[in-house]
């Protein structure tokens, strides 16, 4: 075979088949999901005292183990919490990149997670509402009305990722200095809200799971339903209306689902910041920008990170602990850093 023959052979062999892609990460799925379940086993087994995989499961399936009470009243609703805070802010920070088309949208970073915290704190200060029922509905106002002011101040579908990034900051600066301006204005409030305005897991109870879990079931219902519409609309408004989606309802559903996640996450535990930033970015290299895979994988790598930071923080706190919103914070920091120097 001539040179010829041979380059002209290299230049029309085919790409990789389509379906060893899709092999390739439904193998690379199944693995974070084996991670998941070892980071939450992790989670129940450590605190005061460390309990081995062994007794973890005596803890959860035995109600004579000595185990059995220390799992079920305070470690597995706890790590339950975070499993699924973590998957509702994962899923609010991919599906906000590609609204805005954005690398740096984060619930946190864009003040939608201060915009829930700045409500409960008014609705615990001024109406004297202490209960999840009762503010959660204040999250979830708070969390729509800013992200919507952040979407039209940062230029809607003009935003640019430097313009959104200012309008978020310039927003997370002034609620959160309005947090902390009540609280010291009512010293009662304080001690209660002081490990809740750093995102904290400490308090978490399965009540609050249950009256959590039917918002963010739902917000991660509407943010997976947006997926093919997004992909869609990341080819621009008119390539998108004639694939057949409907650009104005897909903003519309991403702020719905990102309200209902972000809203009902910080209401349970107060505001976390650079989950949503940071999962998207380490999955897309992998999935590439096809939201139909970045979304399960993000949804499934969250609560990894999440939870992992909470276990963290117990261990470099003993025999305290370290709020887990202190934790992925500085974890999340200097990836932040790094991706405001290279966003265009």
């Amino acid at each position: 075979m001539s040179t010829i023959d041979t380059l002209s052979e290299q230049r029309v062999s085919p790409a990789p088949p389509a379906a060893s892609r899709r092999s390739a990460r439904l193998a690379g799925l199944l693995i974070a999901l084996v991670v998941l379940a070892a980071v939450l086993v992790l989670g129940i087994g450590f605190g005061a005292r460390f309990l081995s995989p062994g007794e973890v499961w005596a803890g959860l399936v035995d109600s004579g183990s000595p185990y059995y009470r220390i799992v079920h009243e305070m470690r597995l609703p706890r790590t339950l919490q975070g499993l699924i805070v973590g998957v509702a802010l994962g899923l609010a920070g991919a599906i906000m990149q590609a609204l805005t088309r954005n690398p740096l949208a984060d619930p946190g970073l864009l003040g939608i997670n201060a915009g829930a915290s700045a409500a409960v704190a008014s609705a615990a200060v001024f109406l004297g509402i202490g209960t999840f029922s009762g503010y959660v509905w204040f999250a979830l106002l708070g969390a729509a009305i800013v992200t919507a002011l952040v979407y039209a101040v940062g230029g809607g579908r003009a935003a640019t990722p430097a313009r959104l990034a200012l309008a978020g900051a310039a927003l997370n600066a002034t609620l959160y200095s309005y947090v902390s301006a009540i609280m010291l204005a009512n010293t009662a409030s304080i001690e209660k809200m002081r490990f809740w305005t750093v995102g904290s897991l400490a308090s978490a109870d399965f009540d609050t799971i249950r009256r959590v879990l039917p918002f963010i079931a739902a917000g991660v219902l509407v943010a997976l339903a947006c997926a093919r519409p997004l992909n869609a609309l990341s080819l621009g408004d008119d390539a998108a209306s004639a694939l057949g989606a409907r650009p104005g309802l897909i903003r519309v559903m991403v702020i719905v689902a990102v309200t209902l996640l972000c809203g009902a996450a910080t209401a349970a535990c107060g505001p976390i910041v650079f989950v949503g930033l940071l999962i998207p970015h380490l999955v897309r290299p992998f999935t590439g920008p096809d939201l139909r895979w970045m979304l399960p994988y993000t949804a499934v790598l969250s609560p990894v990170l999440l939870v992992g930071a909470d276990v963290l923080g117990r261990v470099l706190g003993s025999p305290g602990e370290l709020q887990v919103g202190v934790v992925t914070a500085v974890l999340g920091g200097p990836l932040f850093l790094y991706l405001v120097r290279v966003a265009k």
